[in-house]
């Protein structure tokens, strides 16, 4: 099969992310033609004069919708593209000048019907932004989930940079109305489809995520608060590695109990534990501002799942609520 790549980026005020993205595609080394579809999501700030910029550049469409969230806004992107294989990208993504290059030479090894590539933080980016990825991507928090190639062929594809044939697109409807979740979701539902996915680790974004600790634990805290939705929506998906994060945040708790009475040693455990992460992180970006943040970064990411899934599963498990009514944030409705 001859594959014809589409680009599909819905875009909500971000007018400034879209030029830097827009860019990398103009930059990007390849030799394969591919067109750029770019949904605004009822963006109150347009980026409708950036692509106009590149329609000299690029192959590129601009459409705008009313907001109802970025996977229905994938969803039209995709509905309107004309390639056979859509490639998906959050607006705070920049390419390196391999990445399609990269993603066609892994389909024609091992062609899947869907993939997902990590992220990683650009030279440019803010020490905040920095220490946020490593906090999200290293080994030692989120046990390299995001792109550890021992998860090649199993691994969830994220939307900020994820891979979806237009066979798999419509035979799955695409993405629902739960945000964030909605990737899960779709790969889990395509699973049971009988559709292959798999991580491509060489297909990497830089991914900016959060400006601010604010934004990032809210962003966080939803993480947490929808797994336990999707547990119950796919519960042959449940692992016991989502309730870590919850546990992890009260046995610090408990070990601050059990210091003032006296008992260190539990204490101690988390001190030689932030250590090293400091210092994997001080390898990892040469810089001890970056390391210093990412120690924040990890509490921040820790407490804001932590406490978003312990309180989603006393919610919906214990006391049966509707995810909707109960949590109607994490859900857009349809116009």
């Amino acid at each position: 099969m001859q594959l014809q790549f589409s680009f599909v980026i819905p875009v909500y005020n971000r007018p400034d992310e879209t030029q830097e993205l827009l860019q990398s595609l103009v930059d990007m080394k390849t030799n394969v033609d591919y067109e750029v579809v770019i949904v605004e999501d009822g963006s109150t700030i347009t980026s409708k004069e950036v692509v106009e910029s590149f329609k000299n550049k690029l192959n590129i469409s601009y459409y705008f919708k009313a907001n109802t969230g970025p996977g229905d806004s994938r969803n039209y992107g995709m509905k309107n593209a004309k390639g056979n294989y859509f490639i998906i990208l959050d607006s705070d993504c920049i390419l390196p000048s391999n990445y399609l290059s990269e993603t066609i030479k892994s389909l024609e090894t091992n062609y899947v019907d869907c993939y997902g590539g990590p992220d990683a933080a650009h030279e440019s980016f803010s020490d905040l932004q920095k220490a946020i990825n490593f906090s999200m991507t290293s080994v030692i928090t989120t046990g390299g989930i995001r792109g550890n190639k021992k998860s090649v062929d199993t691994f969830q594809p994220r939307s900020f940079n994820m891979g979806i044939s237009k066979k798999a697109f419509e035979d799955s409807k695409g993405f629902g109305t739960i945000h964030p979740g909605e990737d899960p979701d779709l790969s889990i539902r395509l699973w049971n489809l009988g559709y292959k996915t798999k991580l491509i680790p060489e297909a990497y974004v830089y991914h900016k995520r959060r400006i601010s600790w604010s934004k990032f634990y809210t962003q966080v805290n939803k993480f947490g608060m929808v797994r336990p939705i999707l547990n119950a929506w796919h519960p042959e998906t449940k692992k016991i590695t989502y309730w870590f994060p919850t546990l992890f945040c009260l046995g610090y708790l408990c070990a601050i109990v059990l210091f003032l009475l006296k008992i260190k040693l539990f204490l101690i455990v988390y001190i030689f534990y932030f250590l090293a992460a400091f210092l994997l992180a001080l390898v990892s970006t040469k810089s001890i501002t970056v390391a210093c943040l990412s120690i924040i970064a990890i509490g921040v990411q820790f407490f804001g799942y932590g406490y978003g899934f312990l309180k989603s599963t006393l919610a919906i498990q214990v006391f049966n609520k509707d995810p909707k009514t109960h949590f109607p944030k994490l859900f857009f409705k349809l116009k």
